[in-house]
């Protein structure tokens, strides 16, 4: 069963421009990349924002990572990102075939988005199926994947 997948940065800060014009920027908090596949559902999609949301990865006074994006008043810019289901097996052209339906991705996208606003946190997104240039400063730098299996 394939799951959705995010990969989720910790930022400074964070922006994404669409035909040279920025749509969307933050300041700390996550720049969130977002695959959705055709097997997740509102369920799938809520879990995973609540999960986001109190995930503790932002320095506490002892510098220990045992904050959540909620407690230290963060944001979040949320990218649509389909590339996450690339299949490199054969050959040196990725297949994109796991990818979620672009209709249902996109309706799931912004249920995702709309879930993350509901948990208390500020959303910024790009524009699903655009062609988006992101910049962002990656913060320590904190990478973290997370998919729909693991929550």
């Amino acid at each position: 069963m394939d799951v959705m997948k995010t990969v989720i940065q910790r930022v400074l800060e964070a922006s994404v421009a669409i035909d040279g014009e920025v749509h969307g920027s933050i300041g700390h908090g996550y720049m969130i990349l977002a695959g959705i596949n055709d097997s997740d559902d509102e369920a799938t999609v809520t879990k995973m924002a609540g999960k986001i949301s109190r995930l503790r990865v932002f320095s506490d006074e002892a510098g220990k990572m045992n904050r959540s994006v909620l407690d230290v008043g963060g944001s979040v810019l949320s990218i649509s990102q389909f590339t996450l289901y690339a299949d490199c097996h054969k050959g040196n052209r990725p297949s994109f075939a796991k990818a979620g339906n672009p209709d249902h991705a996109e309706k799931l996208y912004h249920f995702f988005n709309d879930s993350l606003r509901q948990c208390g946190i500020t959303v910024e997104e790009g524009i699903f199926g655009a062609d988006m240039k992101v910049s962002l400063i990656n913060d320590g730098p904190v990478t973290i994947i997370l998919d729909s299996e693991e929550i």
